[in-house]
């Protein structure tokens, strides 16, 4: 055991992080640590941590199977696949599953537009394909702007309420 009571812990060798022992034995650490992962552990640093990652941004499921959607009409349209059924058949899909993302098409462009824009933040979807499908059965364009179901924005900006 060291003489002195007092040391430079032993993985911070010269720096501010003091380690005392009591005379009972007891360590008392002085100095600024952070608990860090160490293995399967967890251990003390002097560094501080890196800062967590930003929130990662991807197209939102419904954008995907929308873009999906365009991809599979235009291959029909092409002459790749004679219809609906044969393309279901040669994918994997279930015809219902196809009629289901071709439907999407049926969006009123600006609608369309707006999804193809959104975007899921760190895993939470914005909008569900099943929400769109309501409005999918609407025929009229107008009638399904009114419907079209707008998400909130995943992290809404910080308001400023003045006092009066």
């Amino acid at each position: 055991m060291n003489d002195d009571a007092t040391r430079a812990c032993e993985t911070n060798e010269g720096t501010a992080a003091e380690e005392t022992r009591t005379s009972s034995g007891q360590r008392i650490f002085t100095g600024q640590l952070f608990r860090v992962r160490d293995g399967h552990g967890w251990g003390f640093s002097e560094e501080a941590p890196a800062p967590p990652p930003g929130p990662v941004h991807r197209p939102a499921r419904v954008a995907q199977m929308l873009a999906l959607a365009h991809r599979f009409q235009a291959a029909i349209d092409r002459g790749d696949y004679r219809d609906r059924a044969d393309l279901a058949r040669q994918l994997g899909f279930t015809r219902a599953r196809i009629s289901q993302l071709l439907d999407l098409l049926m969006l009123a462009p600006d609608l369309q537009e707006f999804v193809l824009d959104l975007e899921a933040v760190d895993g939470r979807e914005p909008l569900t394909e099943r929400a769109l499908r309501a409005v999918v059965k609407i025929e009229r364009w107008g009638k399904q702007r009114t419907a079209f179901p707008r998400p909130q924005p995943a992290n809404p900006p910080d308001t400023i309420h003045s006092q009066v």
